[in-house]
């Protein structure tokens, strides 16, 4: 829960974070492009109150993994008034019936996740009724290994979550319990849905 305090551990954490990003990216083989990476802090089961803690101090990026969660926090009264350049990420497994839920996510940056032409189809033709000037950035998962497998599409190393990563390369760096302090996952009471469904 958040408590007095927290905005000074959430802006200690961030500044860490960014330390440590800043230092490996430093350090990658000269063959390597020289972009920093972005630091998408991961505000699962986070209050939205913590997200703007972490905006006041300078992140901008933000990823959730449940498209209902997305749009709550994302179109919470006090996250649009006090986070105007907002950029939040999808990062979780899109459902085809959620698309026109993600799409409609006020300041939607980009969408992480889409593993197959269907999806992207979808994705693009929902995108157009919403008529908007701004393209969705979208992540494509690719099958880089000769491996089968029931989908064409696999995880490309391009997207990472550790400092290591950077170092060779990655240019995308999910961060979460590490800003915002371990989740906390409330188990649904009988016959309720879990709170961090779709």
């Amino acid at each position: 829960m958040w408590r007095a305090g927290m905005s000074e551990e959430i802006g200690r954490a961030l500044f860490a974070v960014r330390e440590k990003l800043q230092h490996a990216a430093a350090t990658r083989a000269q063959n390597l492009p020289a972009v920093q990476p972005r630091l998408v802090a991961v505000s699962k089961t986070k209050p939205a109150d913590m997200v703007i803690e972490a905006y006041r101090h300078g992140q901008r990026y933000f990823g959730e993994n449940y498209v209902q969660e997305l749009l709550e926090k994302a179109s919470d009264a006090n996250v649009l008034s006090s986070c105007p350049d907002i950029k939040w990420h999808f990062i979780g497994h899109l459902q085809k019936h959620n698309i026109n839920k993600l799409v409609a996510v006020p300041n939607l940056h980009i969408l992480e996740t889409v593993d197959s032409v269907k999806l992207a189809d979808k994705v693009n033709a929902s995108w157009q009724k919403k008529a908007s000037n701004e393209k969705l950035k979208v992540m494509v998962q690719v099958n880089t290994s000769s491996e089968e497998s029931n989908s064409p599409f696999e995880f490309c190393p391009l997207l990472q979550k550790g400092k290591d990563d950077v170092e060779v390369g990655s240019t995308n760096v999910r961060v979460g319990s590490t800003i915002f302090g371990d989740r906390v996952y409330k188990k649904p009471a009988k016959g309720e849905a879990n709170v961090a469904s779709n």
